[in-house]
């Protein structure tokens, strides 16, 4: 079953649920190697497949116990031209993971999309660079490098993508001017620092309206992720027409830096029931954001301590 690219479903005020930190699981929980923060090259291996299944199935019994859409993620986070070369993989090999990527997920929905519990197949994007450091690429060599995924995405069942952890408004923009040509429906998240502003120091809401601005309004919705509600909601402002434009949240475990996260040897998983607090009380002051997920840190016990947080309880017997 494919949907319709140009009608999103849950662009509205249905709760969808998303995974949570697949890399951070994969290598802290299950002690997988994964060079580089890839989990893409998965895919073509048998075992990897097993552990992308069993991963993924985690969260899917969430969003069928709770009666919730699912936006199902491919792992290609970082499977774009830079980081896929590290790895050994040249532009053609690339073009086919990119692919197959979008191949797995379709078969996890077919197994598991019913009534009531519609599921997504959403083409990821990382950023080109660190997605802590601040980005050196003007909006036409954003558009033109991501267009390489983004055109390999297009010739698939996807029907959205989601360009996470993007940290400057070039780089988002160029994001949206390749996904706008390939005719695929776009969201750009952006990770903020703990002052709640983007690696650059600008602010969120001038990153989203600007991007706004050069784009007529690209993107379908914007999300926030790979920063704890500590640190981005001293950026919300009640009353602020821009937060309707934000659709989600995709939250850390941890409160700590970037910089911390980086250089951390153990993970901090946080404390899964105050998130599903924090998470609870966003959606309270904004309705807007329906698409609920987690980042790094944080799995399947986090989003179903977000289930329990933001809705009744009887949505799950």
């Amino acid at each position: 079953m494919k949907n319709d690219r140009l009608r999103l479903p849950h662009l509205g005020q249905e709760i969808y649920l998303t995974d949570g930190g697949l890399e951070t699981t994969l290598i802290f929980h299950r002690g997988l190697e994964l060079p580089f923060f890839a989990s893409f090259p998965l895919i073509d291996d048998a075992g990897g497949r097993a552990e992308l299944d069993a991963y993924y199935e985690a969260y899917l019994s969430l969003a069928r116990k709770y009666g919730r859409g699912f936006l199902l993620d491919t792992p290609t986070w970082r499977a774009n031209p830079d980081w896929a070369a590290k790895l050994g993989y040249d532009l053609a090999a690339l073009w086919a993971l990119n692919i197959r990527s979008v191949d797995y997920v379709a078969g996890l929905r077919e197994k598991w999309q019913g009534p009531g519990m519609p599921i997504l197949l959403n083409g990821v994007i990382g950023p080109r660079g660190d997605a802590y450091k601040q980005g050196r690429m003007s909006v036409a060599e954003a558009e033109d490098y991501h267009a390489h995924q983004i055109d390999a995405f297009a010739e698939t069942a996807v029907d959205m993508l989601s360009a996470m952890t993007i940290n400057t408004t070039e780089e988002a923009i160029g994001i949206v001017r390749a996904a706008r040509e390939a005719g695929l429906p776009v969201v750009i998240s952006f990770t903020v620092e703990t002052n709640g502003r983007l690696a650059n120091g600008m602010s969120l809401r001038e990153a989203i309206e600007m991007t706004d601005d050069m784009t007529a309004n690209g993107p379908a919705y914007y999300m926030v992720n790979c920063a704890h509600p500590v640190h981005f909601e001293q950026a919300f402002v009640d009353g602020d027409t821009w937060l309707h434009r934000i659709g989600g949240v995709r939250a850390n475990a941890s409160s700590k830096s970037h910089a911390e996260l980086d250089e951390a040897t153990e993970l901090d998983i946080g404390d899964p029931q105050e998130l599903g607090r924090h998470y609870r009380s966003l959606r309270a002051r904004y309705p807007s954001m329906c698409v609920l997920g987690g980042c790094c840190g944080t799995d399947h016990r986090h989003v179903a301590a977000i289930c329990e947080a933001c809705m009744p309880r009887a949505a799950a017997e």
